[in-house]
């Protein structure tokens, strides 16, 4: 058997704009798409009969991720192989580091991780832009994802992109929950506040070529879900306007902060872009995760 090990980065959406629903029932959006250091590792090991898929590591909830086949990075590996008619056995093993659930991509990743690596063992591969088109299939963060580059605006599904230059890395902290939030349930409260307000969505006009700066992207930064998601989790009723006003606070001292929804929840994060800002001081029962973006 061969093996490849691919990182699978965890991302957070710096903004977050949903469209109207399209015909085929999904949510068009536009999105700022940002790469955490945090990260899953993925080992694949191609070859032989058998097709296996293990999860373990520090992220991993206690009942599992339930049945192998409902897996993103399993129907990943099962589409690789029928796309490239590549008949091998293969033997997955993915060290959970991001939390699961929680709007960082996290399965997204593994997915995305899972087709690079396959592409890598195949004596044919089959190249990039295959795997983007794999990779939209799969879910909406899978594309960015698949692309390993730092930072890129989405639009419709998330799975059309334009890859942006890499800003300065600079500190993430997250702050993390147990339970998620369903997306879909999140999607259909969303709309159902839109449909209350005779609200009607449409595209907004970003320069998206002058985000070339942590305080050109703080100026922009958004995340619709938090209208809605805030009401349905508990744990981001409480971080969310503490990092609200926490981020305030740093944009007083000088810093480019920046308090967020990630996705749609439930991790909430701190973003602070300014070396010279003074630490910040978080509630000690909080769960917390310091990374940077990457």
């Amino acid at each position: 058997m061969t093996t490849h090990v691919e990182r699978a980065h965890a991302k957070i959406n710096l903004v977050l704009h949903i469209l109207e629903r399209e015909a085929s029932g999904y949510h068009g959006i536009e999105t700022l798409f940002q790469r955490l250091a945090l990260h899953d590792l993925v080992t694949v090991r191609a070859g032989g009969p058998d097709r296996t898929l293990a999860c373990d590591g520090p992220s991993m909830p206690a009942d599992g991720l339930g049945v192998v086949e409902n897996n993103l990075a399993w129907r990943a590996a099962m589409l690789y192989a029928e796309e490239s008619r590549w008949e091998t056995g293969w033997d997955i093993a993915i060290d959970k580091q991001i939390p699961v659930g929680g709007g960082l991509g996290g399965g997204s990743a593994d997915a995305a991780a899972v087709l690079r690596a396959m592409d890598a063992l195949n004596p044919t591969p089959l190249g990039p832009s295959r795997l983007l088109e794999m990779g939209s299939a799969l879910g909406a963060d899978v594309p960015f994802l698949v692309t390993g580059a730092s930072r890129a605006w989405g639009w419709g599904r998330g799975d059309r992109l334009m890859l942006l230059p890499a800003l300065p890395q600079v500190p993430v902290t997250l702050v993390v929950f147990p339970i998620g939030v369903n997306t879909g349930a999140a999607y259909a409260a969303f709309a159902s506040m839109r449909a209350s307000d005779g609200d009607v969505a449409r595209a907004r006009v970003y320069d998206i070529a002058s985000l070339d700066s942590w305080e050109q992207v703080a100026e922009i930064a958004g995340n619709d879900f938090e209208h809605v998601v805030e009401a349905m989790h508990e744990g981001v009723s409480e971080a969310l306007p503490t990092l609200h006003s926490m981020a305030i606070e740093g944009r007083k001292r000088g810093a480019t902060s920046i308090g967020l929804l990630s996705g749609s929840g439930a991790t909430c994060y701190l973003l602070e872009a300014d070396g010279a800002s003074a630490p910040t001081e978080f509630p000690e029962h909080w769960r917390l995760l310091h990374t940077h973006t990457g």
